[in-house]
């Protein structure tokens, strides 16, 4: 199963009055990871109907540890975890890859995406072309665990 790489640059504005990224700033930085997969990557892959219109029903997110604010970017590793006939799910780790192989987790999180017809103002079937390019990145462990 293949995983999107996304690397995020943090910006100073990022951060909150106690020196780390502000949890309500995850949020841009889940969509900034989301639209490079599912606009710019799907439209690369033949799948650019997600382009043409999404929206988010739902995002759950654990925070795991302070992001605080450095020069080089942030990893967002994403993956599929649900595809539904009119919604999927992606899951995501925020976190830092170090050259030993570990892993700093900061974020792990999810989000409901409706495909939507934005000319008929209502959600629309994921098509088959969608559905084969996010099955190349189906993962059924989900990323947001009980704590």
């Amino acid at each position: 199963m293949a995983r999107h790489i996304y690397a995020c640059p943090l910006r100073w504005s990022d951060m909150d009055a106690f020196g780390h990224v502000n949890n309500a700033v995850f949020l841009r930085y889940l969509e900034e990871a989301r639209i490079d997969f599912m606009f710019t990557q799907a439209t690369e892959a033949g799948a650019g109907e997600f382009a043409g219109g999404s929206v988010v029903a739902r995002h759950e997110i654990d925070y795991r540890r302070p992001l605080v604010h450095r020069p080089e970017p942030v990893t967002i590793e994403t993956r599929v975890t649900h595809i539904g006939g009119a919604s999927l799910t992606v899951s995501y780790d925020i976190k830092d890859v170090h050259p030993d192989g570990s892993e700093t987790v900061y974020v792990q999180a999810s989000t409901v995406v409706v495909p939507y017809d934005l000319a008929e103002g209502r959600p629309r079937r994921i098509s088959p072309v969608e559905r084969k390019f996010l099955s190349r990145f189906m993962d059924e462990a989900p990323a947001v665990a009980a704590v």
